[in-house]
């Protein structure tokens, strides 16, 4: 290997690094969000469930619009340092800060901290739109070869999982030990280290990645844009599928905690599940260059979507048998493994798709809207969690709950994300792209080089 190909080498590992760690950064807070912010409402800050219910539905919402205009404005960005990246940078210092105050418990009335939730809340979401959002638009200005987005994608996935796994295993022993038993204390000093981390971990990116594909600098009315997504049948499917994904998966990782606190009694087996269910999906990535070699990602997404849902399947088999109910967690950690990288690695295609069809790329634009897509979805499924809850009975630290109570921390943590797969694959049974891309992307690159 001469000098220069060590050196392609060397920048393309930089940049698959740098890349990837940014979603370590993400899931440093966002994970906690998932796992715990539901537990941290109705058992740290004694909210009640219906109206943490609501507030999840209006905040989310109101954050999708937030990610339409984000995308929005990174299409009309241009600076030395790309289009995405200057985002990245700037949103580092908010997410963290926000991170604290969302994760605080002021010494206020019950109608204060509510208020107080609904505001941190919306801060926190807006600060994470600053820096995910640039995320997923800049995928396709680092590389325009398809197999090198797989890499970038199996990059993130994996430093993802690594984040999540962080805060699996460790963040309620850390709240115990650094709260000594106050867990609003605890949250407060976690996400204080988890914070400064993320900002940290995210300049890193900034400095480690570099957008090279050169996107058209024309503005793009709404109309058009309007006509690029409607007529953009990847994209379409798609974007039907983020519902799916993020819905499922927000409601059964909010459970977790629910589900093995008071359906089998063992809440550190929480911690457990956790950490599984983020650790093995390392696994399943790690073998996602290879696989992708085989077969289309399409069908890799089929393939992980049917081991979540038979892993799911298991755990209910297993009942109060945890050998069996663990073995369960494992089979789903890497099904959901396999279609957390597939998602990543197909975002981009129906970028290029819409590209090759209408003449225009509207990176950033179709990145918020599938994070306003997903963040409807979370929406929805959060206030359905919560909604579940409240008329299910359940109440916040009782050491025993009612059978209505059990049966809905069971819907949550198994049926509906069942449900969730099975929408996936017939979705995907309709998805047909991957064959198509490598002569849309010959094409396209040509069409870079005449302009």
């Amino acid at each position: 290997m001469n000098t220069i190909e060590k050196d392609m080498k060397k920048s393309l590992w930089r940049q698959r690094i740098g890349y990837g760690s940014s979603d370590f950064a993400c899931n440093l807070i966002w994970q906690v969000i998932s796992l715990y912010l539901l537990y941290f409402y109705t058992d740290v800050m004694h909210l009640k469930a219906a109206a943490v219910s609501v507030m999840f539905l209006v905040t989310k919402v109101f954050d999708g619009f937030i990610d339409l205009a984000v995308g929005f404005m990174i299409d009309r960005t241009n600076t030395k340092w790309g289009k995405s990246r200057p985002w990245i940078f700037a949103g580092a210092i908010p997410f963290a800060v926000t991170a604290v105050l969302a994760f605080s418990v002021p010494d206020i009335s019950q109608k204060g901290m509510l208020i107080y939730a609904y505001v941190t809340f919306i801060l926190l979401s807006v600060a994470y739109t600053m820096v995910n959002i640039p995320m997923a638009s800049i995928l396709p200005a680092l590389t325009a070869d398809p197999r090198e987005r797989t890499n970038l994608a199996t990059s993130r996935i994996f430093f993802s999982c690594i984040g999540s796994t962080v805060v699996s295993a460790f963040t309620l022993k850390l709240v115990d030990r650094l709260g000594g038993g106050n867990e609003a204390v605890g949250f407060r000093i976690v996400m204080l280290i988890f914070g400064v981390v993320g900002c940290l971990v995210f300049f890193f990116c900034f400095f480690n990645t570099k957008e090279r594909i050169r996107i058209s600098e024309e503005k793009v009315s709404i109309k058009a844009i309007l006509s690029c997504l409607i007529h953009n049948k990847p994209w379409l499917l798609f974007a039907a599928n983020i519902i799916w994904f993020f819905g499922g998966f927000v409601i059964q990782a909010g459970a977790i905690i629910f589900y093995f606190t008071y359906n089998l009694d063992n809440k550190e087996l929480s911690s457990v599940a956790a950490t599984i269910t983020t650790l093995i999906p390392v696994v399943t990535n790690l073998c996602v260059p290879f696989l992708s070699r085989l077969t289309t990602k399409r069908n890799l997404m089929i393939v992980g979507s049917v081991l979540h849902g038979a892993g799911l399947v298991v755990v209910f088999i297993g009942g109060s048998f945890i050998p069996v109910v663990l073995l369960g967690v494992v089979v789903a950690a890497l099904g959901y493994g396999l279609k957390g990288s597939m998602h990543f690695a197909i975002q981009p295609d129906p970028v290029d798709y819409g590209e090759w069809k209408s003449g225009i790329n509207i990176s950033g634009t179709l990145s918020a809207v599938n994070g306003f897509i997903g963040k409807v979805g979370m929406a929805v499924a959060s206030s359905v969690a919560a909604a579940m809850l409240a008329a299910s009975g359940y109440v916040a630290n009782a050491p025993v709950q009612s059978a209505s109570a059990l049966n809905a921390i069971s819907a949550m943590y198994i049926w509906i994300p069942i449900a969730a797969n099975v929408l996936t694959i017939v979705t995907f049974l309709f998805y047909d792209l991957d064959k198509k891309l490598p002569d849309i992307n010959r094409e396209l690159e040509a069409r870079r080089k005449e302009n």
